[in-house]
């Protein structure tokens, strides 16, 4: 990493890199060592430099937003995490229903402005831990509606350095999937289409949605959301619980006693110690019913 830093010095202002930065401070898993550098854009211009700067000198990077869906390992990442955190400016159009935001706004905050605007259809994610930009990526959904049905266009950074927008139609958006990451794209904003609604009606909504996770989810410790994709056919918290897996834990990592689809930061848990866990859980229930279960929290750095 000899002359990283001067080089980064040629696409982003000293002020937005800093050196050494610990990820356990942007992670929802509150763990995870140093980022050799860690970089804030300030703009779409920045952000593209920086990107064509470590593809070029083949230096390793990683987009992140607000850590929600992250394991970082405990020895840290040797390249450079880009943060997103510069990207949460919002527009919301009333009259034909348009909300333009950053990638790295939070999904509870876009779920506020929508509110205000008597704007319906965003109500399903405002309890979503984490950002625009990464719910565009995988798609993100919560009780029967997702990103899909309200994205309309994204603007991009390209593989190139190139910022263009493209049609929510060209990035083959699945369940909990995307052409974005296949495609080399880094979201910068995203257009959603939204609906005139009653406001009330809106707001009920969203506090009916945020009982439901508060009584069905451990948001009480440090957790990456839902460890697992949900199997085809099945659900991955009801085999996990079927697995003798209830309360489960190595170290200071557990299976949630509330819901078992989790694994928490329970008591100081280290990266490491998480993995493990994860990787026992995925063992025994394939052993008790075949299933493999697939993470789906990202990891970076070696676990």
């Amino acid at each position: 990493m000899t002359g990283i830093y001067e080089k980064l010095l040629d696409a982003a202002d000293k002020n937005h890199i800093l050196a050494g930065e610990e990820m356990c401070k942007h992670t929802s898993f509150r763990v995870g060592g140093p980022a050799k550098f860690f970089v804030t854009p300030g703009d779409k211009k920045e952000l593209a430099g920086i990107i064509t700067l470590c593809r070029r000198e083949e230096i390793p990077f990683f987009i992140l937003g607000n850590g929600s869906n992250l394991l970082v390992a405990d020895e840290g990442f040797d390249g450079v995490v880009i943060s997103m955190d510069g990207f949460r400016d919002c527009s919301v159009d009333k009259e034909i229903g348009f909300i333009k935001a950053g990638a790295g706004i939070s999904l509870a905050r876009l779920a506020k402005e929508a509110y205000k605007a008597s704007l319906t259809g965003f109500e399903f994610a405002a309890g979503i831990p984490g950002t625009l930009g990464g719910a565009v990526v995988m798609n993100a959904g919560a009780y029967g509606s997702e990103m899909k049905e309200v994205l309309r266009f994204v603007t991009v950074v390209t593989a190139n350095g190139e910022i263009k927008e493209i049609s929510s139609d060209e990035l083959s958006l699945g369940y909990r999937t995307s052409c974005i990451l296949s495609s080399q794209y880094i979201v910068v904003d995203a257009k959603l289409r939204l609906k005139e609604g009653d406001e009330i009606s809106i707001k009920n909504r969203m506090d009916e949605l945020f009982r439901r996770r508060k009584e069905k989810q451990p948001l009480e410790y440090p957790s990456a959301g839902s460890t697992f994709k949900r199997p085809e056919g099945y659900f991955a918290g009801k085999l996990i619980e079927d697995a003798g897996l209830k309360g489960f834990s190595l170290g200071g990592a557990q299976v949630s006693e509330k819901h078992c689809g989790f694994v928490i930061n329970k008591e100081h848990a280290t990266a490491a110690e998480i993995m493990a866990l994860i990787e026992e859980v995925k063992r025994r229930v394939q052993k008790n019913s075949g299933v493999k279960l697939e993470m789906e929290v990202k990891t970076l750095g070696k676990i």
